[in-house]
């Protein structure tokens, strides 16, 4: 972070994108918000303003400055129940629920997790129109932790640590069958489906991702995997995890042949083992960051979800899920695994 209303970005080694999907990405802005403030001279590369066509290569700076002032936006409350974990003047943590948008799109425009923070009271600043306080997202069948600036000051500097890598986001995740090593690193780009624009998929020409997993617990079908997000691509974990063959049990779109892998008479159990999944087994179980205003380190956890229970009794046994903490029992925050 520099100068108030500014924030910097370096390039890292494997980035080499057209300068307007960078600030897209890095910003969570459209393709035409991003060109907007290139086009205001609002963005210098290594100190001289630049095209949005501009080709970065590793090592170069970027740096956007922000309007003082944004326009007023009006977003109609939602009387949806939130679990707010943290709360203070600057910031708020919410466990998101499985089935909840986080912000206003197209068929959600009133229904989001930013419209039940209104219906709250609850103060957003930052990001870009219609998405304030929005620092980063979740699917929508993804449950989990989220932070929400209720600065500017805060959703700036929560921008610029997350796309410094400073920010540790660690999701639990039930994976079809078992990875030959952990951790498995996962280092393969993603991009937009040439066919299906809904999907996903990973590709040379894709956008540089990385994901680490690491096997907590392995069970007869599936592992439950603790997995360290080192960007933040559009369904990333989903990809990553069914391009290394090991989709994420109940996941729809990349479910990669689920439990049709499994013959024998274990097909039984992983058919059943579907039929109680309601969604992706996938959840954003741990975050931790800097406090944007006082720099103290912060960490929160979020239980595995009771939506999802059912999975775990079902390849894990009741004696773990007896447990309170089912995540904490079987050691998935120990991060020397």
């Amino acid at each position: 972070m520099t100068e108030e209303g500014q924030v910097e970005f370096s390039v890292v080694p494997e980035a080499t994108e057209r300068l307007d999907r960078f600030l897209a990405d890095q910003l969570s802005l459209s393709r035409t918000q991003a060109a907007r403030l290139v086009a205001d001279r609002a963005v210098d590369v290594n100190g001289k303003p630049a095209r949005a066509s501009r080709t970065l290569v590793r090592g170069e700076r970027v740096a956007v400055r922000f309007p003082q002032h944004e326009p007023p936006r009006t977003l109609r409350p939602a009387a949806i129940p939130l679990v707010v974990v943290y709360e203070d003047d600057h910031l708020a943590v919410i466990d998101k629920p499985a089935g909840l948008v986080v912000h206003p799109a197209p068929g959600h425009w009133d229904d989001t997790l930013v419209n039940a923070l209104v219906a709250r009271g609850t103060t957003l600043a930052g990001g870009a129109e219609g998405r304030p306080g929005v620092v980063h997202r979740l699917d929508r069948d993804t449950s989990g932790l989220m932070v929400v600036a209720k600065t500017d000051l805060a959703h700036r500097r929560l921008g610029a640590a997350i796309a410094a890598r400073r920010v540790r986001r660690t999701y639990a995740a039930l994976a079809w069958g078992h990875l030959r090593e952990s951790p498995a690193v996962i280092n393969a780009p993603v991009a937009r489906h040439p066919l299906d624009r809904k999907r996903m998929t990973v590709t040379p020409g894709g956008r540089a991702a990385r994901t680490d997993a690491f096997v907590v617990a392995r069970f007869d079908l599936v592992d439950l995997l603790r997995l360290e997000l080192h960007s933040g691509r559009t369904h990333q974990i989903r990809v990553h995890l069914e391009h290394l063959g090991h989709p994420v049990v109940g996941d729809p779109t990349y479910a990669g042949g689920g439990s049709r892998r499994v013959s024998g008479a274990a097909r039984r159990e992983a058919e059943a083992l579907e039929r109680v999944t309601p969604r992706q087994a996938l959840h954003a179980a741990g975050l931790a960051f800097r406090h944007p205003a006082t720099g103290d380190p912060m960490e929160f956890r979020a239980e595995w979800p009771s939506d999802l229970r059912e999975s775990l009794v079902l390849v894990g046994g009741t004696e773990v899920v007896a447990h309170p903490e089912p995540l904490s029992y079987l050691l998935f925050y120990n991060r020397d695994g």
